[in-house]
């Protein structure tokens, strides 16, 4: 089966990539597709019971984009794309649910798969946040014990499926929880394909492309355990080899759509065509996200975990096989002043994950005024000046007789 989802050599896209985006003329049909037809599909469960395994198909001009999101164990996502229009996925259930579920997911046919990676979200994280100085920390304050996502009961995905929006959302609590955490709360992960390119109405207002999904995650009503925590996801992916994927960060000067936000992190899956996901540092703690709930975020670098074990995503295996190269980093919610999660037992945080080079801010209309008006002022100074300069020197070189 195919597969790329380690790094070999990336590199930030080059303005010849972006343009070769902008007129689809890129290679195996994958990149710059400008719209695609979307379609949601939750897979039916094994003897009629609900599984959570929900099918985003994406169909371009020349190429397929299969995102597959699942509950079974950790949440999950299986990227898969195709330089067909026509490739299909396969399920296979009893396989899947079995304790060895390698072959039990397949994207056919085999030698249309481009691309193919995945993300699992294994644990969610929670730090004594007082008095931390240093969000860069390994770990950033004393470490409360994490909860496995694994260890999660996830609502019926049928209940939350949007055709409208192209959206579901997978909303669960731990399977066991003894100090009732979660007794009014839960941890949601709503997933949104696109058909075309936009930008969504809440901030972080992410640039997307008919070629991307995205993921909100939200924290919402659970208690914390103590009363300055610092919660954070840990996220695991496939890696080649030896090597991690790296995250690179990306600046600009433009922060219209995300208020005082100038940067957007990347984590980049260097085969040809390239996988991605792309975030900006940044958290909110109330629903109505804002400059005022902002909270920032902070991602470790990726490390192989060799030295521990990672929960097991049955989707994962029963696509890859058995895999032990895994790479996992840490995403860390706010900091110990200002807004945090203790404001309204909120959390919410948004990423990109798509196939071809990563969507990019061009400079807004407004930000692109701004500067017209700056570097344009000094110059009508200059000529203005000039002029005036010129006349006098004309008016005053000029010789009147005297008769």
């Amino acid at each position: 089966m195919a597969r790329d989802a380690g790094v070999r050599g990336h590199r930030a896209p080059t303005p010849m990539l972006l343009l070769s985006l902008l007129l689809s003329a890129a290679p195996f049909g994958l990149l710059g597709e400008e719209t695609r037809q979307v379609s949601l599909e939750v897979i039916p469960g094994w003897l009629g019971n609900p599984q959570n395994l929900l099918h985003i198909r994406a169909v371009g001009t020349n190429s397929t984009l299969h995102y597959v999101w699942s509950s079974l164990g950790p949440p999950a996502v299986v990227l898969v794309a195709t330089n067909t229009p026509h490739s299909t996925l396969s399920v296979n259930w009893s396989r899947l649910l079995s304790p060895e579920p390698d072959g039990g997911l397949i994207v056919l046919p085999k030698d249309s798969i481009q691309f193919s990676s995945a993300l699992v979200f294994t644990r969610l994280l929670e730090f004594d946040g007082t008095n931390v100085s240093n969000m860069a920390a390994e770990p950033p304050g004393k470490p409360y014990p994490p909860y496995s996502l694994a260890e999660f009961s996830w609502n019926n995905i049928t209940d939350s499926l949007d055709p409208a929006t192209l959206s579901a959302t997978f909303q669960g609590r731990p399977t066991h929880d003894p100090t009732r955490a979660f007794a009014n709360g839960s941890l949601a992960f709503r997933v949104q394909a696109f058909s075309r390119s936009g930008r969504p109405a809440q901030p972080p207002r992410l640039l997307h492309t008919a070629d991307t999904s995205q993921l909100e995650v939200a924290l919402v009503g659970a208690s914390p355990q103590g009363n300055c925590s610092l919660f954070g996801l840990e996220v695991a992916t496939l890696g080649q080899g030896p090597d991690c994927p790296s995250i690179q960060e990306q600046h600009s000067i433009d922060d219209e759509y995300a208020p005082a936000i100038f940067q957007l992190d990347q984590l980049l899956w260097g085969s040809l065509p390239p996988g991605f996901v792309q975030w900006r540092p940044v958290a909110y703690s109330q629903k109505q996200g804002g400059r005022e709930s902002a909270l920032p975020c902070h991602a470790s670098p990726l490390h192989p975990t060799l030295a521990y074990p990672l929960p097991q995503s049955p989707i994962v295996r029963a696509f890859f096989g058995p895999q032990n190269n895994f790479c996992a980093f840490n995403l860390t919610f706010g900091a110990s002043t200002g807004p945090g999660y203790w404001d309204q037992h909120y959390l919410s945080w948004s990423m990109l994950v798509g196939v071809g080079p990563p969507p990019m801010d061009a400079l807004s209309p407004l930000v692109l005024g701004i500067m017209a008006v700056a570097l344009g002022a000094p110059g009508l100074i200059l000529l203005g000046g000039g002029l005036v300069l010129l006349l006098r020197h004309k008016q005053s070189s000029e010789y009147q007789s005297i008769n």
